[in-house]
């Protein structure tokens, strides 16, 4: 089972995947004028001045929302992980990731905003990558094959997220937790994590943006002062960390001038893994807001990456390399020799075991508090991420029995889900093994795939919707969206709203038929 998991790994994780993800990223840019940096000042104002309904959730809970599932073990272990594996210079291929996955994330969240739709069960908004997949182009030729596609990334993406994935945030929480407290065991966290859990998502999406707007921010704010005083105790090794991160990076340090491929492959996968930029999971979070213009959740969700990346990643990265607590592995388990860091780990480092990195950075500063820090903070992030996965898989098991008429049916198979995630994250609180990360790690490559091909193909009417707001802004107006007056058909949803109809007045969704262009 083991080689069969590390060889669906190198397939769907190959070089092919790395570069798709940094070219969609660089084309992304250079089309958008450089959204990711023109756009800042719009992300801040969209953020704050966003608006909610009783259907849909405002942008600055969608920006909490997303963040609950991009920060999470992937910013505390991940990078850890990234630097045991890649060297040191995986961090700064994370940073150009985020860079230009701000790019990627604002074209997938501005489609999921232009074809979202209302959930005629609970009335909430619904969209993401399978819905932006069957409409945009249901007028052509390609209706059939995309709608197909469309169910292919929905299944995945239930797989992904409500299989493979929940069990890596609770492992590592896990591990943190049972580290810091050694008379707590995993089986008591995966009990209580599964009873709140269970609690929390029974209460649907308004519940999941209520909890996680309360959470994120202040665990964030949190996590990240502790990082800054630790950093600030080494704050004279800040400049041979900076070389360090940039001359392993381009493969030049002496220690590590054979691991350019190595750094910039697990650079890009733990970047995608944490800012999900690509990944196809924003765009869910994004759906569901209330905004007067699909470009302003892209900017919001654009700007979600930079949080997660350039601040908790860079917090965390700082944190380890400028205590010297992390060891760097070749490829066959040996430690690669460099200047005399890691001597004060007070543990037997293996491949692996990632989380006890950043504690032991932490404790390195913080003698006896560190590791308990940690583990509250990781507590909170991987809790919310596993809230968010489930939110996401809900959506998309949605979408892909959404034309079967039996309701007894639909309640059964959420119900399936519910108890599927809440048996994987109790599992994965047990230890969900030495393979919980790689098959993490297939679940978000097979999600990439299909999310970024697929938004290659149909960037246009996001492209259309950013020149839009632009010309908007230009005259002086608060961007209000009619896809009609810029040529993008069967956004039923804006095309009612256009027209006068009020949140919460039923629209037919994706059951009605394709409109043209007027």
């Amino acid at each position: 089972m083991d080689a069969f998991i590390e060889g669906a790994l190198d397939v769907v994780w190959s070089d092919w995947l790395v570069w798709l993800c940094l070219g969609a990223g660089l084309w992304f840019t250079l089309r958008s004028g450089l959204i990711q940096i023109t756009g800042l000042p719009n992300m801040i104002r969209s953020i704050v001045r966003g608006g909610s309904s009783a259907d849909g959730i405002s942008p600055f809970q969608a920006l909490t929302m997303s963040l609950s599932g991009r920060v999470g073990a992937g910013n505390i272990a991940g990078v850890a992980g990234a630097i045991a594996v890649g060297g040191p210079g995986a961090v700064l291929w994370m940073w150009v990731v985020a860079l230009l996955g701000a790019a990627t994330s604002f074209i997938e969240s501005t489609l999921a905003q232009i074809y979202k739709e209302r959930d005629p069960r609970t009335g909430e908004y619904r969209g993401g990558p399978a819905f932006y997949f069957e409409r945009a182009y249901r007028h052509t030729w390609a209706r059939i094959p995309l709608t197909i596609y469309a169910w292919c990334f929905a299944m995945a993406s239930v797989i992904a997220l409500g299989i493979f994935l929940p069990g890596i945030q609770t492992s590592t929480m896990a591990t943190a937790v049972t580290n810091a407290v050694p008379a707590i065991d995993k089986w008591m966290v995966g009990v209580v994590l599964a009873l709140v859990l269970g609690t929390i998502i029974i209460g649907g999406v308004k519940r999941i943006a209520a909890f996680t707007a309360r959470v994120v921010p202040i665990m964030a704010a949190f996590y990240l002062l502790v990082a800054i005083v630790v950093v600030l105790f080494n704050i004279t090794e800040i400049p041979d960390m900076v070389r360090l991160i940039v001359s392993s990076a381009f493969g030049v340090h002496s220690a590590f001038g054979g691991m350019l491929g190595v750094a910039i492959s697990y650079g890009v996968q733990r970047g995608i893994y944490s800012n999900e930029a690509g990944q196809g999971t924003g765009p869910h979070a994004a759906a569901a807001t209330e905004v007067s213009h699909p470009a302003k959740q892209g900017l919001v969700q654009a700007f979600a990456v930079y949080i997660d990346t350039l601040i908790v990643c860079s917090a965390t990265a700082f944190l380890i390399l400028s205590t010297g607590m992390y060891r760097v592995f070749g490829e066959a388990e040996s430690m690669v020799s460099f200047g005399g860091y890691a001597d004060g780990l007070g543990f037997e480092a293996e491949p692996g075991m990632d989380v006890e990195y950043t504690q032991a950075a932490l404790d390195s500063s913080l003698q006896g508090a560190g590791a308990i820090l940690l583990a509250v903070a990781l507590t909170f992030f991987a809790f919310s991420t596993v809230v968010y996965y489930y939110y996401m898989a809900e959506t998309n098991l949605t979408y892909a029995i959404r034309r079967v008429k039996s309701q007894t049916f639909q309640r059964a198979a959420l119900a399936a889900l519910q108890v599927m995630i809440l048996i994987v994250v109790f599992y994965g609180a047990m230890g969900a093994g030495g393979q919980a990360w790689s098959i993490g790690d297939i679940g978000v490559g097979l999600m990439a795939w299909l999310n970024i091909v697929g938004i290659l193909v149909l960037q246009g009417p996001a492209f259309k919707a950013l020149r839009d707001y632009r010309k908007q802004l230009k005259a002086g107006r608060d961007p209000q969206f009619d896809p009609r007056e810029v040529g993008i058909r069967n956004a039923e949803f804006w095309e009612r709203r256009a027209d006068g109809a009020k949140p919460g007045e039923p629209d037919a969704g994706a059951e009605r038929e394709p409109t043209t262009t007027r």
